[in-house]
């Protein structure tokens, strides 16, 4: 039986962007798995009085089952509060690729869904994000459209090479689609192997700026926007682990971009590789440990500090639920 996200409490992104743009700072959007991941998530942005959107990836939903995500998200809300701050949350499906799938997440409670047609021609991309608008909207659901394709693998999503979005294509498909944000390529990609040793990691911020232009006042989003934080990298692989060459985009780039347009910041591999590393450091320092809260507590831990920070110091997002 379909139910609205009204009914769980959550909130779509439309408000979210709005005040993002108008005050120069973007809404933090981390994917989520499990509980741990979602406790730290709200843990973080609770102690920031941060708002956030919960992301769910295909791969994330079938592994932790609809139903239950459904009641995580509204469990989250009720969480909040009872932390002592009422922050706006959003339930966000991440690469939606079928008119079902977006459905599916609509009438389950999301308040926010992505159709990625990126991967389709121009014309059939317009016409696939165009479907899922107008059945998102009978629900007030608001949709996140892609133009541009991102290099990377993380989850369901890969691609071995980038395409950067055309600036003079951005209007015409915001306007045909009727979507609510965009999601662009201006040289991040997905996964922690982002740029290869020895290169200079830079987004295409004059892209950025000439996107902006043509529309002013458009949420924007940005997708593989991890920063890939070099202490845990090195963690992971001082406990075993194989992460050699792991280079993410800089986190200035990232402020940079928050102050402008994008309202939207996708960030996974990084809490990915928080939580791993406490994970190893754990198994290797207390060996005989078996007791799975002894070492997904303090994963959790690792992840809500660095989620908190990542709401000051990067998306500029911290104070900004009154």
């Amino acid at each position: 039986m379909a139910v609205s996200y009204k009914e769980l409490g959550l909130v779509n992104t439309r408000a979210m962007f709005a005040d993002a743009i108008k005050n120069g700072y973007a809404v933090p959007a981390y994917n989520f798995n499990n509980m741990e991941q979602m406790q730290a998530i709200i843990q973080a942005c609770v102690e920031t009085k941060s708002p956030v959107i919960l992301q769910v990836s295909s791969g994330a939903r079938k592994y932790a089952n609809q139903t239950l995500l459904r009641y995580m998200a509204q469990g989250a809300v009720q969480f909040a509060k009872e932390l002592g701050c009422e922050i706006p949350i959003a339930l966000h499906l991440d690469h939606g690729d079928t008119l079902e799938l977006c459905k599916s997440c609509v009438d389950y409670g999301f308040s926010s869904v992505m159709i990625d047609g990126s991967h389709h021609s121009y014309e059939e991309n317009i016409a696939l994000t165009r479907q899922v608008v107008e059945y998102a909207h009978k629900y007030d659901v608001t949709v996140e459209g892609e133009l541009g394709i991102l290099a990377g693998v993380e989850d369901d999503v890969s691609s071995e090479t980038h395409t950067y979005t055309q600036p003079e294509e951005v209007e015409d498909f915001v306007k045909k689609t009727g979507c609510d944000s965009l999601a662009i390529s201006i040289g991040t990609s997905h996964g922690a192997f982002k740029f290869k040793p020895g290169q200079n990691p830079e987004i295409r911020l004059d892209i950025l700026a000439e996107i902006e232009k043509r529309i002013p006042g458009f949420p924007i989003v940005l997708h593989g926007s991890s920063s890939v934080p070099q202490e845990y990298v090195d963690l992971i692989n001082k406990f075993g682990g194989k992460m050699e060459a792991a280079i993410g985009i800089p986190e200035e780039q990232l402020r940079a971009a928050a102050k402008s347009a994008v309202c939207k910041i996708n960030i996974d591999s990084d809490g990915r590789l928080a939580m791993t590393a406490a994970i190893r450091k754990m198994f290797a320092e207390q060996p005989g440990e078996f007791d799975p809260r002894k070492y997904l507590g303090p994963a959790r831990d690792e992840l809500r500090k660095m989620y908190a920070e990542k709401n000051k110091n990067v998306l500029g997002s911290a104070g900004t639920v009154k």
